[in-house]
């Protein structure tokens, strides 16, 4: 049996590597990774080299841990911890990784818990037996990032057997005889919306993202043969939280899925926020989810997160690493590197090639790669986005054409991305007296989405990083003109007030949520304007108001409202997460190694057809723009 025969392996390679005086407790598999429990972690600490030598005597990712029984419980580790630790030190949270055998410990006051030279740390490692690790607090606290904590805390014993199992699974013996590798589009393609490719090879079947579409609830193509039964899948990958790409991901629990998501630590808060927010909206619109909050839980509890750079295991041929996409918060392009050497492909979900206000651009260096499959949504011949500094000047302009008229300003956008790009903006130039100070709201997720952002800083670019970590009066995001709604109430008084102000507000392409509040409030009055700053996907109000439809009807609260649209129309396109066609074109250009095959997804037909036909025209690639339903042989 394959794993048997690896742990085997691993025995012998730590009996060969580790010097004697180590003691070796155990070895076992926990998801991709092969754990070594030991008596003698301060040896493993003073010889650094010791890990880097099994990993690469094993080929696989190796965890050092302390033997369970030199650690106290977690609950009376935490005891003891608060006991040491001063109370100048204001702990805000403390939580245990057993995947690390680290405790990290969250605290305004950081050097507080480290002590004079280390010793408060020193003592807490003697008392507890657990590792510390220990961060600042995030400047604005989120409540999904501590309920997930809370909950993974409290199915610890549970997510320890399904490690066990995914391990047990990647280690299972492959089948002789002919290699092949395919993917097939399950959805997204010639279309934006329900995302969803599966990758397959003779060996495994892997998911790359299962969205839902915003406009028109349409769902991937998910009762295909190829991917039935759901409990055949050796692993779903996420590459970002948008609902496009993670909407339905929690409906394959529901219908028999029972194994891993691997997603970037943000991604899997970001997306659990989202998805239960996408049930309320559905909820309050009359209409059913497709899942329940039981299986948004199952899915955080099944979901295996990994940095940037961190190469692992999925599937006993595949290995998978993520790099920075530069779209989104924990966006990621997906490499997967299939059998020993045979073939590697990218997927590389929505990029963002160019440094922007949030982070850095996308990366385009692998190892190796012979096939990407690449979002077009900017892929058409006249696409072509302003400059950042463009988009924040039209912004400026805008802001203070609609204060100097006495009017309101709404911007519907997606929680996550946009939304905190455009109060980076509106800070800087309110700061520096550009535009008129005025009251800027944030409905809908937007603040819990903005207290993500600065829980998970080392996935921000450097300055905005700094900016963050300096102190109150550097965060952008914790200046004195962003006001949180939180009622309805407020938001009543907001709709009401007779001065000019901002409002930022979900969703993004005005298909439900906060926003239509506003809208049929205000879009009567021609001082008044909107901006959109994201794309707006065809069949949304979004798309309708934006080309110009002077009166829209929709359904709110059950009811069917008919509104009259006065209120001036601009889009912003230089906000945008997506890259243009020239950003698309350049990131295939300068990548190293020069790929085979480029498959498009994610574009209308027409523009995923143009930017085809000129990256073939340009570089002489194999492009290939697949229907929905169809299979491309890769290998």
């Amino acid at each position: 049996m394959g794993v048997d025969r690896i742990l085997r392996e691993a025995r012998a390679a730590v009996e060969k590597i580790v010097p004697a005086n180590i003691e070796i407790t155990a070895i076992d598999f926990e998801g991709p990774v092969i754990v070594i429990y030991t008596k003698n972690m301060e040896e493993f600490a003073r010889n650094a080299d010791l890990i880097k030598k099994l990993a690469q005597g094993l080929r696989k990712r190796v965890s050092i841990r302390p033997d369970p029984s030199t650690m106290l419980k977690p609950e009376d580790a935490e005891e003891k911890i608060r006991a040491i630790i001063p109370e100048e030190a204001k702990i805000v949270d403390i939580f245990f990784e057993d995947s690390t055998g680290q405790v990290t410990i969250e605290a305004l006051a950081p050097g507080i818990v480290i002590g004079k030279k280390g010793n408060i740390l020193n003592e807490i490692k003697k008392v507890s037996g657990w590792a510390p690790n220990v961060v600042r607090s995030p400047p604005i606290p989120s409540k999904t990032v501590s309920e997930i904590r809370a909950f993974l805390r409290s199915k610890r014993e549970e997510r320890k057997v399904f490690l066990r199992k995914v391990g047990r699974k990647i280690a299972r013996q492959t089948l002789d005889g002919e290699d092949w590798v395919r993917v097939t589009a399950l959805g997204g393609y010639r279309e934006v919306g329900r995302s969803a490719h599966l990758l397959m090879t003779r060996n495994s079947k892997v998911l790359i993202d299962c969205g839902i579409d915003a406009s028109s609830s349409q769902t991937p193509y998910l009762n295909v043969p190829e991917l039935m039964p759901l409990e055949t899948l050796d692993a779903v990958v996420l590459t970002h939280a948008h609902l496009d790409h993670s909407g339905l991901i929690p409906a394959l629990y529901k219908y028999g899925y029972d194994g891993p998501v691997y997603a970037t630590p943000p991604t899997r808060d970001l997306m659990a926020l989202l998805q239960l927010d996408y049930m309320k909206v559905a909820v309050s619109d009359g209409s059913n989810a497709p899942y329940s909050s039981a299986h948004v839980q199952k899915e955080v509890l099944h979901t295996i997160t990994l940095k940037y750079g961190e190469t692992t295991d999925i599937a006993p041929d595949i290995r998978m690493t993520f790099h920075n996409a530069g779209h989104i918060l924990g966006s990621a392009v997906a490499h997967f590197h299939i059998g020993d050497g045979a073939y590697n492909v990218a997927f590389t979900g929505d990029i963002k090639y160019e440094k922007t206000w949030l982070f850095n651009p996308a990366v385009n260096r692998f190892p190796r790669v012979e096939t990407v499959v690449m979002e077009s949504t900017y892929g058409g011949h006249n696409d072509t986005q302003p400059s950042r500094h463009e988009a924040a000047a039209q912004l400026e302009d805008i802001l203070r054409r609609t204060q100097e008229r006495g009017g309101k300003v709404l911007i519907p956008v997606f929680s996550v991305g946009r939304s905190q790009e455009v109060m980076l903006v509106i800070e800087e130039k309110m700061r520096h007296g550009e535009i008129p100070e005025m009251p800027v709201y944030l409905d809908g997720m937007i603040w819990e989405a903005t207290a993500i952002h600065t829980a998970y800083p080392e996935f921000l670019n450097n300055s905005l990083k700094n900016r963050i970590f300096k102190d109150s009066t550097e965060n952008p995001f914790l200046s004195p003109i962003f006001h949180r709604v939180e009622t309805r109430d407020m938001r009543e008084r907001i709709i009401n007030d007779p001065e000019p102000l901002i409002v930022l507000s979900t969703s993004g392409m005005m298909n439900g949520g906060p926003v239509m509040e506003y809208f049929k409030n205000w879009a009567d009055e021609p001082k008044n304007s909107i901006i959109f700053v994201g794309y707006q996907a065809e069949g949304t109000i979004g798309r309708k108001v934006q080309g110009g439809m002077k009166e829209i009807t929709f359904n709110s609260r059950g009811k069917q409202i008919g509104v009259e649209i006065n209120m001036e129309i601009s889009t912003i396109d230089g906000f945008s997460g997506h890259s243009d066609r020239r950003q698309l074109i350049n990131y295939i250009a300068n990548m190293e190694p020069r790929p085979e095959r480029i498959i498009l997804s994610h574009g209308e037909e027409k523009k995923s057809l143009d930017l085809a036909a000129s990256i073939h025209r340009k570089f002489n690639y194999d492009t290939r723009v697949p229907k929905n339903l169809e299979t491309i042989r890769l290998h």
